[in-house]
């Protein structure tokens, strides 16, 4: 049974085909987890906003992850780089721009 991942960047975790679409609404974000999913979301304040913004619990939970064929990640991606070695709270983030992609593992 496939797994559907939250990450808080877009990784390529092992060699293989990928697709990555986005950007998603939360609507269509929300749909991808409906099913469920592990979270592998390492930073909190990125969980708590994602959280707010899914209306789901994203617990922050960093694990490292390989995703196999058919598993599915949703994306949580900032559009500019962050100052290195800055921990940014909930409020910060949500300052930033972001958006959400669907990341795939084909084969």
């Amino acid at each position: 049974m496939p797994t559907t991942y939250i990450l808080n960047a877009p990784v390529i975790t092992a060699y293989g085909e990928w697709q990555f679409n986005g950007p998603l609404s939360v609507h269509e974000a929300q749909e991808v987890l409906r099913d469920g999913f592990v979270s592998a979301m390492g930073h909190q304040g990125t969980a708590e906003l994602l959280s707010t913004v899914l209306d789901i619990i994203v617990p922050t939970n960093r694990i490292s992850i390989e995703m196999q064929p058919g598993d599915k990640a949703l994306v949580f991606r900032l559009k500019q780089r962050l100052e290195e070695g800055k921990v940014f709270s909930k409020a910060e983030i949500a300052q930033l721009p972001f958006e959400l992609g669907l990341l795939t593992r084909i084969r």
